[in-house]
Parts: C-alpha cells; sequence; structure tokens
C-alpha cells in the first residue's frame, strides 16, 4: 500500500533579488512499512522535502497525495528540542498536550514506551542528566507517542560524535522497524543512508531535481551497523558518491 504519493513537487522562494528555484519536478512514492532515505548536496532542497509533507511550507506547485484518511506526520528534528525545564515524561507527552490528545490511555502509551526503550529510570529526571544518544531516543519516543503513520526524521543523528551516532542510529531503526512506521530520512552521511533505508533518493545540486532512486538490496540486512559490512554496501556507496558530483 502505498501511503504517500508525491507528484511534480516544486518550490519557489522569493527574496529582494527575485526567485530562487529550490525544488523541481520531485516525484515519488512511500509504501507502507517502508523506510526512504533522501541525500544530495548541501543546498539542493531536502529539508524543504520535509517542510513541504509536514505542512510547515507550502509547496509552489505540484501534489502531495495521502492515501490514509488523516495521516498523522510526525517530525522529529536535527536538534532534540527537549525542554530544560521539564522532565523527561512531560517532554515525551508534549506531541500529545499540542495535539490536544493527551488522556489516560495515551500517557501510559508514552510511559509504556519509554520503559520499553531503556528510559524508565529517568521518567522524571530533566534533559540535562541525559546523554546525546538517550535524548535523541526521547525525541523519537515524543514522535512516537502521537502514533504518527509517518515518520519524518531530518538529519537526525547529526549532533552526536561518531560513535554514539552509530549506536543511536542502530537503536532509532530497531525502534522504527519494532513500531512498524513507515519513514523519511534525509541525511548527509551516505553510509547511513545505504545501511538504514529500503530505498534512497538521490537530488540534484539546487534546484533539486532527482537524479536517481536506488533500491537498497543487501543481502542478509538486519541492523545499520551490521548492514555496513554485507557484500554490495561498497557499491552503492560509489554509485551514489558519483551521482552526488561534489568537487571540493
Amino acid at each position: 500500500m502505498k501511503l504517500l504519493e508525491v507528484n511534480n513537487l516544486k518550490k519557489i522562494y522569493h527574496d529582494k533579488d527575485g526567485e530562487i528555484l529550490a525544488l523541481d519536478d520531485v516525484s515519488f512514492s512511500l509504501d507502507k512499512g517502508e523506510f526512504i532515505a533522501i541525500v544530495g548536496p548541501s543546498g539542493c532542497g531536502k529539508s524543504t522535502i520535509l517542510s513541504i509533507l509536514s505542512s510547515l511550507e507550502k509547496s509552489s506547485n505540484g501534489n502531495i497525495k495521502f492515501n490514509k484518511p488523516n495521516t498523522l506526520v510526525g517530525y522529529m528534528l536535527q536538534n532534540d528540542a527537549l525542554f530544560d525545564n521539564r522532565t523527561i515524561l512531560q517532554n515525551t507527552l508534549l506531541g500529545l498536550e499540542i495535539t490536544k490528545n493527551l488522556n489516560e490511555e495515551t500517557k501510559t502509551k508514552a510511559i509504556n514506551l519509554l520503559k520499553m526503550y531503556g528510559l524508565e529510570d529517568f521518567m522524571y529526571k530533566y534533559p540535562k542528566n541525559l546523554s546525546g544518544g538517550m535524548r535523541q531516543r526521547v525525541a523519537l519516543i515524543r514522535t512516537l507517542a502521537i502514533n504518527p503513520d509517518i515518520l519524518l526524521l531530518d538529519e537526525p543523528f547529526s549532533a552526536l560524535d561518531y560513535q554514539t551516532r552509530l549506536a543511536v542510529s542502530d537503536d532509532v531503526f530497531k525502534i522504527i522497524k519494532k513500531e512498524k512506521k513507515s519513514a523519511i530520512m534525509v541525511t548527509h552521511d551516505l553510509s547511513e543512508a545505504i545501511s538504514m533505508a529500503d530505498r534512497i533518493i538521490v537530488l540534484s545540486k539546487r534546484p533539486g531535481k532527482i537524479k536517481n532512486i536506488y533500491n537498497i538490496e543487501l543481502k542478509g540486512k538486519s541492523t545499520p551497523i551490521e548492514n555496513r559490512k554485507l557484500e554490495g554496501f561498497g557499491k552503492y556507496y560509489d554509485l551514489i558518491w558519483k551521482d552526488l558530483d561534489i568537487h571540493v
């Protein structure tokens, strides 16, 4: 089942110097349970796609179709955006409060998510008591607490050091798969994209157009850390790197 269909998406920004074409003729779909990664050069419009899908921005042209009635979209930002004056539980419940869906049932589910993913002992502590990786896990659980149909992840591990980034990407991937969520992730890290995604969309430099879409078919796929060791991983890396055509 296709949860999402994007057709001929275009985004134009206006400033004092005129028009800036950010995205042009972008079309793709997202299946139920699928994990898509979007990669491309800096400034090509990757995050703009997520902003449009989450209704934070409007498209200039094109069509976005959600095929499930009342599709709920959850957005996990680059920064964990936890409030220092709220406990971990209070931070987790924030999305439910904003959407006016906080009740005993949804609160219990949020608490169970914290327990299930190793944060039970930190529920009544504050963000300053958590490591960067644990904060990102809280940010994901806060997004999952609203029970979204589609998760949007915007460079979710970019603020972490390399070792923590690997561990947290593994955690996040396992949680998303266990909760049977569909996801679209923007990342600059090709290894991250290849190790986590079912499909990778490669955008050109601005204006962002789809240059290629890769089905990642690695034999014996499991977790992101293990997937990096599989035969064929390097082949996908080389192909996508050439598509990016980055000159320094």
